[in-house]
C-alpha cells in the first residue's frame, strides 16, 4: 500500500473528494492543481456550475478552478478508479440537538460501492471521538466485502476551514492527521503535504484527532458564552462589556474574547456531538451544556431588549418595525446555515413587530426556505435598527445613515458586535 503516494504524486492514482461544499471543494481544487481529482457530490446541479468554474458557495473564484486537474461528477461510477478518498460532509444536528449523521453515512456507503484493495478513506467531517471507527468503517466493509486495515486503512484530519477567511486558507493552515496504524498514518501525512504548506500533526490515534477537532469549537463556544453572560449581567448593571473587556484586556494573559451570537454550522453545533458521546457514557457535560444554552438564547435576549428600548420610548411594540441588518451566520459570507438572526426575527415577531431583513450576501430565496422570510428590497422608516452581523458594509456606515433610515428623532441603534460604541451621538444606542 505504501506506494500509493508515489502513485498519486506521479498521477497513476486519483484522489477523490466526497462532498464538495465549504469545505469539500477548496480542499478538492488546491490538491487538483498538484495531482488528479476527481469531485464528488450528490447534488447534481451543485456539480453543473462547478463544472463552469462557479463556486456554488460563494467563497471561491472562477480563478481558483484555473489549472486544476479535476473532473467534477454525481456519478458513483467515476469513483471506481479512485484509491485515495477525502470524505468531506456536513455534520449537522436534527431538532432535539443530536448530531444527524445521515451525510456521513450516506457518503460512507458510496465510498463502500467503489472501495477496492488497497485503497485509503479519510475523514474530515467534525464527528464525535469513536464516530469514524464504530459508525463509518462498519459501513465501509458492509458495503465494499472488505476487511478494515488488512484490506483498506482509513484515517481521519480535522478540517481547519474558515469561511470567508482569505488570509487562512487551507493551504496555509497546520494540519492534525491520524491513521489506523503506523503504515497509513505515514501515507496520509504526505498526501496531505502536497498541499499544506506549514505540514501535519501526526495525532496518537484516529480518535485522539476527532477529539481535538471537536474541542477545538468547543473551547471558543464556551469562551463566548461567558462573555455574553457577563454582557447580561453589565447590562444589568449599568456599564458597556466592550469597555469593561478593553480595560481587563490590558494584562497580558486575558483571554480575548467578544459576546455575540454563536451559530453557523461549526461553533452552534459542534459541542452537541461532545456532548451527545459524554450522555452515551453516562457523565452529563455541565459547562459544555451551560455554554450552549446561553449562547443559543442570545437571539432571543437581542430581541427582548430591542423591544424594551422600544417600549421605553413609549412608543407601541405592536407594529413598530425594525430592520434587522444582516442574515448571515458571520461577516462577509453568503452562509445562513444555522443563523442565530433567525431567533431575532422569530422573537421580535412573536411581540407583533414589523420585521424587515437586508443582507447583501444572503440569498432571500434560501433564507424563505429555511426560516419563513425573504429580504427587504427597498427600505423603509424604522423604529429601530438592529446591526446582527458586521458586513463590511454596515461597518462603514455613520450615525448619519442609520438617522436617514429611522422614523423620528426617538430612533433606536442595537449594535450586536459594539462597532459603533462611541461614535453614536444622537440615536438611542445599545450594545451586547
Amino acid at each position: 500500500m505504501s506506494n500509493i503516494y508515489e502513485r498519486i504524486l506521479n498521477k497513476e492514482a486519483k484522489l477523490g473528494v466526497i462532498g464538495l461544499g465549504y469545505v469539500g471543494l477548496p480542499i478538492a481544487l488546491a490538491f487538483a492543481k498538484k495531482i488528479s481529482v476527481v469531485g464528488f457530490d450528490i447534488n447534481e446541479q451543485r456539480v453543473e456550475l462547478m463544472k463552469q468554474n462557479i463556486d456554488p458557495s460563494d467563497e471561491l473564484e472562477a480563478s481558483d478552478f484555473k489549472n486544476a486537474d479535476i473532473e467534477f461528477t454525481a456519478n458513483l461510477e467515476d469513483l471506481r478508479d479512485v484509491e485515495f478518498f477525502i470524505v468531506a460532509v456536513p455534520t449537522p444536528i436534527d431538532d432535539h440537538n443530536k448530531p444527524d449523521l445521515r451525510p456521513l453515512i450516506g457518503s460512507s456507503t458510496t465510498v463502500g460501492k467503489v472501495l477496492s484493495k488497497g485503497n485509503y478513506v479519510v475523514y474530515e467531517s467534525t464527528v464525535y471521538p469513536g464516530c469514524t471507527e464504530e459508525d463509518c468503517i462498519p459501513i465501509l466493509e458492509h458495503e465494499s466485502g472488505l476487511k478494515y486495515i488488512e484490506d483498506f486503512k482509513v484515517g481521519y484530519s480535522p478540517e481547519r476551514i474558515n469561511p470567508g477567511d482569505k488570509e487562512h486558507t487551507i493551504t496555509k493552515i497546520l494540519k492534525v492527521v491520524s491513521g489506523c496504524d503506523k503504515e497509513s498514518l505515514d501515507v496520509i501525512s504526505k498526501v496531505y503535504e502536497i498541499i499544506i504548506e506549514p505540514g501535519v500533526h501526526k495525532a496518537s490515534s484516529i480518535k485522539v484527532a476527532e477529539a481535538a477537532k471537536i474541542i477545538e469549537n468547543t473551547q471558543r463556544d464556551v469562551n463566548i458564552a461567558l462573555m455574553n453572560e457577563l454582557s447580561i449581567i453589565f447590562n444589568r448593571i449599568g456599564i458597556n462589556t466592550y469597555e469593561v473587556l478593553e480595560a481587563a484586556g490590558t494584562k497580558w494573559n486575558f483571554l480575548k474574547f467578544f459576546p455575540g451570537m454563536v451559530g453557523g454550522h461549526c461553533i452552534g453545533v459542534d459541542p452537541y456531538y461532545l456532548t451527545y458521546k459524554a450522555e452515551e457514557l453516562g457523565y452529563h457535560a455541565r459547562i459544555i451544556n451551560s455554554g450552549r444554552y446561553v449562547n443559543d438564547s442570545m437571539g432571543n435576549y437581542v430581541a427582548k431588549s430591542t423591544v424594551k428600548k422600544i417600549l421605553a420610548q413609549g412608543k407601541n411594540v405592536a407594529g413598530a418595525k425594525v430592520l434587522v441588518m444582516g442574515a448571515t451566520f458571520k461577516e462577509n459570507v453568503s452562509d445562513i446555515r444555522n443563523s442565530k438572526v433567525a431567533d431575532v426575527v422569530k422573537e421580535l415577531r412573536s411581540f407583533m413587530v414589523n420585521v424587515h431583513v437586508a443582507d447583501p450576501y444572503a440569498s432571500s430565496e434560501e433564507l424563505k426556505h429555511e426560516y419563513g422570510f425573504g429580504l427587504q428590497e427597498s427600505l423603509e422608516k424604522y423604529d429601530a435598527i438592529i446591526v446582527a452581523v458586521n458586513h463590511d458594509e454596515y461597518v462603514k456606515m455613520n450615525e448619519a445613515d442609520f438617522r436617514n433610515l429611522m422614523n423620528d428623532d426617538k430612533g433606536i441603534l442595537v449594535d450586536v458586535k459594539g462597532v459603533f460604541r462611541g461614535k453614536i451621538n444622537d440615536l438611542i444606542y445599545w450594545s451586547l
